[in-house]
């Protein structure tokens, strides 16, 4: 025995009897009659004992609900859209008192409560309810089930990406009584569009319009989307506003505040830190808040009473989620629009080819301003092509022309002057020699390639292209296109040594400059807003962005070149930009012109001739060799798929960092692209969905990825 169980000798007076009262106390004291690891003989709840849950489990052969044991003690708590953690994994053998036991704790998401259970066997209990704040609704389970069919992906991927992580902190403070909703708006600058006026009306009506908006250069678009949305608000409903960047979310956040002061919107982007974050989130699931801004994520935000969604600048490729499985914003909100019987509202200064689409086929109407509005908020533009470039040797060596150096000595006279320069590492496209027309194969009309700078072929269907000829010119000769400057801040700040330079790119993006003279250089999407708008702007080595692998260079050229151009001022106020770019293309010409609808009209058309997307719908399976031609040997494909490869992928450089879906470093994939015609996207993306789960179940180790609607096809 130990000294410490020894009694003493003489205990203390009236010891005896104060241990009695607390071996008492302790008696008469209410515990569980089980223990919450396992719950072994506890009492199960008396109605509804069973729980449906979602466990967070990624996977798709496991992408299905699970029944669990409600005991007596939880079924307060566990009530249909809170977390739950439970025990997954056990083993049916293992089963006492009726209670399977044993298996790892796993969050989850309990979907609903149940008399009675499907499955056979003895039931696991939960484990314990982590919080009792419900944080799915129906009808953002509804959303995600809709979300993971259309991307072939797993619902507890989707929620992982729509609820964010809990914080306790956040959670215990209550949210703040709403507030009742705001007068109707009047249209404002709306009304400098056919249409814009009736929009802002038809949504303080509490009508669900659908409109593509084409918005006029300049900076009045944060206050118009800050318009719609108090129209929206004005109803008595909800608005979700998605923007590409927490630069863009400030401005619209700024011109709401504006015109509804403090506390009736929520600001949902990562630089707002992970309390901060979910407690927005939190008032907005409360109902305390009714208006969102944010970004990517935002697209899943839990507004009550949904009246209008908005996305601006659906072309950026930050709306593209990067985690499985894959979603677009404006895939998402166009989802929510007709589950929620809400407007819809697409917004940007260019216009996608899907933006397009969706007025083509009346799902949205337009939103334009008349021409004669455009040409007066436009900047003044020219083009300086390789014809110029090459009779002005001082301008080739230092890749600036005469005229965009002119350009820039009168902008400097007013105010600052923008310099775009496209982002190192753009990688270059083949195209003809003579008149620019991209290399593009005669079999699926991939475009060509030539890694060993030899051989000819196709980035998509891995064929040979034997004496390629132009289709446009008919010439037999093909060029590379060029690569960005790096050292263009230091060539200007040398050549003006009394103007301040300035940069904005990847390591240091500043949001405004002053409106005094300065040289601003920027490379795509990191342009700062210049005070009173920059007197010019330089659209350097078109080409660099023209001449890019991808099915959407020439499209997503022009995007960024107007988002630049809008920056500017007007041509009235005497504002200029110049592009050095060969003048005869499309994209070009269509800045020239100010016309990004007619251009994505003309592209929306070829890419139906051509069966491209969206008329088309993709799916790329990445993985090794063997492993994708035994995938796609064992997928029911819809008897109207395409398959297109398999071509190797580039090997990943060890000493770079990987982005999400590039193959391992130093090892050898390939890509097999499936192609459908509209009306069977559906099938397409449920045949990979149950090929990847079968898969899955009977243990496929070799990684085999897949994503619905790759944004990079080549």
């Amino acid at each position: 025995m130990s000294s410490d169980d020894k009694q003493p000798e003489e205990p203390a007076a009236g010891g005896p009897e104060q241990l009695a009262l607390i071996r008492e106390t302790v008696r008469k004291a209410k515990v569980p009659k089980a223990k919450p690891r396992t719950w072994r003989g506890a009492a199960l709840a008396r109605e509804l004992p069973v729980a449906r849950v979602m466990v967070n489990k990624g996977v798709l052969h496991l992408d299905q609900y699970f029944d669990y044991a409600v005991p007596e003690e939880l079924d307060a708590d566990a009530q249909p859209g809170v977390r739950v953690r439970v025990r997954f994994g056990a083993g049916a053998h293992r089963v006492r008192e009726g209670r399977r036991e044993g298996g790892g704790l796993i969050d989850g998401f309990l979907i609903e409560r149940r008399a009675d259970t499907d499955y056979g066997g003895a039931l696991a209990a939960l484990a314990y309810v982590v919080s009792p704040e419900p944080v799915l609704s129906p009808q953002m389970l509804a959303l995600a089930r809709a979300v993971a069919d259309r991307y072939a992906g797993s619902l507890a991927d989707v929620l992982q990406l729509a609820i964010p992580p809990r914080n306790g902190r956040a959670e215990s403070k209550p949210s703040p009584e709403p507030l009742p909703p705001p007068a109707a708006p009047d249209a404002g600058s709306w009304s400098r569009y056919g249409r814009g006026a009736a929009f802002v009306e038809a949504l303080a009506g509490g009508g669900a319009p659908r409109a593509v908006w084409t918005a006029l250069p300049g900076q009045q678009w944060p206050d118009e989307l800050a318009r719609a949305v108090v129209a929206t608000l004005a109803s008595g409903r909800g608005a979700l506003v998605v923007v590409p960047d927490g630069r863009r979310a400030a401005r619209v956040d700024a011109a709401l505040t504006a015109l509804l002061g403090e506390g009736r919107h929520a600001v949902l982007t990562a630089e707002s830190g992970p309390e901060k974050r979910y407690r927005q989130w939190l008032a907005v699931r409360r109902g305390s808040v009714r208006a969102v801004v944010g970004t990517r994520a935002a697209m899943f935000a839990p507004v009550q009473d949904l009246g209008l969604v908005a996305v601006w600048d659906d072309g950026d490729s930050s709306h593209s989620d990067e985690n499985a499985p894959f979603p677009h914003v404006r895939e998402v909100l166009e989802l929510r629009a007709t589950h929620d019987k809400c407007g819809f509202l697409l917004g940007s200064t260019s216009c996608t080819v899907e933006a397009a689409q969706l007025v083509e086929s009346g799902w949205a109407l337009p939103l334009i301003a008349d021409r004669e509005l455009v040409r007066g908020a436009a900047p003044l533009v020219r083009t300086v092509g390789d014809g110029e470039l090459a009779r002005d040797g001082a301008a080739r060596a230092a890749r600036l022309p005469s005229l965009a150096w002119q350009t820039v000595r009168d902008g400097l006279k007013s105010g600052p002057v923008l310099v775009q320069v496209p982002r190192r590492g753009y990688v270059p496209r083949l195209a003809c020699e003579r008149c620019r027309t991209p290399a593009r194969c005669r079999h699926c009309s991939g475009p060509l390639e030539a890694p060993d700078e030899r051989d000819l072929t196709c980035g998509w269907c891995g064929r040979g292209a034997v004496d390629w000829h132009c289709v446009a010119c008919g010439s037999a000769k093909l060029r590379a296109q060029i690569v960005g400057a790096r050292r263009t801040a230091e060539e200007l700040g040398r050549a003006f040594p009394a103007v301040q330079v300035r940069t904005s790119g990847r390591d240091h993006v500043l949001d405004t400059v002053p409106g005094r003279p300065a040289l601003v250089v920027s490379t795509p999407g990191a342009e700062p807003v210049a005070e009173g708008g920059y007197a010019a702007a330089l659209l350097l080595d078109g080409w660099a962005m023209l001449g890019r692998a991808d099915l959407r260079a020439g499209e997503d050229a022009l995007r960024r070149w107007m988002d630049a151009a809008s920056l500017v001022r007007g041509q009235s106020e005497g504002g200029t930009v110049v592009i050095v770019a060969e003048p005869t293309l499309r994209p070009v010409q269509a800045l020239v012109r100010w016309d990004p609808v007619g251009h994505a009209q003309r592209e929306l058309g070829e890419r139906a001739h051509l069966g491209f997307p969206p008329v088309s719908r993709m799916a790329s399976v990445t993985g090794r060799a063997e492993a994708i031609a035994e995938f796609v040997a064992a997928a029911d494909l819809p008897g109207d798929a395409e398959l297109l490869g398999p071509v190797p992928l580039p090997i990943s450089d060890p000493g770079r960092p990987r982005r999400p879906g590039d193959p391992p470093a130093g090892e050898v994939w390939e890509r097999v692209l499936l192609r459908v015609p509209p009306g069977s996207g559906a099938a397409l993306a449920a045949a990979l969905k149950s090929a990847q789960a079968a898969r899955l179940a009977r243990g496929g180790t070799e990684p085999v990825r897949i994503r619905v609607d790759p944004p990079d096809i080549g």
